[in-house]
């Protein structure tokens, strides 16, 4: 997979620009704030539709437009395919595969495989439950673009059920009528919820061993990492929970009628993939609490270089590999180490401040770019 070309009008600070990839490696120069990372946020955006830097079309579009567009042409390994995003004010999107309209979200995605390393990422141990299902949640969409539509359809169904908890809470009892909705709205969270567990669940277990073992090459043996999904509905740690549909849904609807009075007293959904966890091991201890800083960067590193093979596996191809700012974060050895990985097998766009970070061989093989104000020069 390839990304040969993009081209963006009105999207975040560039007025107009389009930039040709001659280079399996490009290298995007210049001081913060100039739009490297708009550009990197650009090609995630064609990949699965979503950033984490906006939470609505109108903040992407530049200021003083009502329009935004994004597009590139992608080489595979069966054809090139042209991706076009249209962003409004209203947030109606369009997007075309070819020239034509894509109705479905999910016919648009996994078109390009993507795998982001920022210095956000670094954070990924550290942070909190959220910041580590959003990333699970991010590669399962590549993997399974299904999953962007079913995870669509739990968080609306975990917002209607929040609202009438809400709403319980404030009248301080339950009506009769609420009684049924909620009831609705169980069965509902319980199937879908089950559904995203159970594809979280095997995700995991694709991605853990091969983590597991680039840990052990990184750290020089001297470390086992092991990676554990705990849902929040405990039972679904069981197979055999987790391959019955039947057996999942009524675990799911045994722990929310056991959390049914904390529910209504605090106004909102307990139980659910919404409060799963990810917990990382180094020699049997968590990591979050007994990791050295160094460790948690190895660890975070082993799980980036983990989702590049496990995409080429499942799809067949290499993924793009987006690096913003990340070398800053990391030592001189991980840094040879990433380099090493990464080598001449996946298509890598890197952001950064200065070129001291690049062995000269590198920079050599490399096609460069300088980012000034929303221009980019060659």
């Amino acid at each position: 997979m390839y990304l040969k070309n993009i081209y963006l009008k009105h999207f975040r600070n560039y007025q107009e620009q389009r930039l040709e990839f001659s280079s399996k490696k490009t290298i995007l120069l210049g001081e913060n704030a100039q739009g490297k990372t708009n550009l990197l946020e650009a090609v995630g955006l064609l990949s699965s539709l979503k950033t984490i830097r906006a939470r609505r079309d109108r903040d992407l579009i530049m200021h003083g437009e009502n329009i935004s567009q994004i597009a590139s042409t992608i080489h595979r390994e069966n054809a090139p395919v042209d991706l076009a995003i249209t962003l409004r004010e209203n947030g109606r999107r369009v997007c075309t595969i070819n020239g034509e309209s894509s109705r479905r979200q999910m016919d648009f995605i996994g078109i390009l495989n993507i795998v982001q390393f920022s210095s956000l990422d670094l954070d990924l141990v550290r942070g909190g439950p959220e910041q580590r299902r959003n990333w699970l949640d991010e590669l399962l969409i590549q993997i399974e673009p299904i999953y962007a539509h079913i995870l669509q359809q739990y968080n609306k169904v975990l917002r209607q059920r929040n609202a009438l908890l809400k709403e319980v809470k404030k009248q301080g009892q339950m009506l009769n009528s609420q009684r049924s909705e909620l009831a609705l709205w169980d069965a509902q969270l319980a199937t879908l919820g089950a559904r995203v567990t159970v594809r979280r669940s095997r995700a995991l277990q694709r991605l853990a061993p091969i983590a597991e073992t680039g840990h052990q090459a990184i750290g020089g043996h001297s470390e086992t990492l092991e990676i554990k999904y705990l849902p929040n509905v405990e039972a679904m740690q069981d197979p055999t929970v987790r391959e019955s549909a039947q057996k999942a849904g009524l675990a799911f609807l045994e722990k929310i009628q056991s959390r049914a009075i904390a529910e209504q007293h605090q106004g909102t959904s307990l139980v659910g993939p919404h409060r799963d966890e990810i917990a990382f091991f180094l020699n049997q201890q968590p990591v979050r609490q007994f990791a050295s800083h160094g460790q948690q960067r190895t660890l975070v590193l082993s799980l980036k270089l983990a989702e590049l093979k496990l995409i080429e596996e499942v799809v067949g191809e290499t993924p793009v590999l987006l690096l913003d700012d990340v070398l800053a974060e990391l030592d001189p050895k991980r840094q040879q180490q990433l380099f090493q990985a990464i080598g001449d097998r996946f298509q890598t766009l890197i952001t950064t401040t200065h070129l001291d970070h690049f062995a000269q061989q590198w920079i050599d093989s490399a096609q460069t770019f300088t980012v000034k104000g929303g221009q980019i020069y060659s």
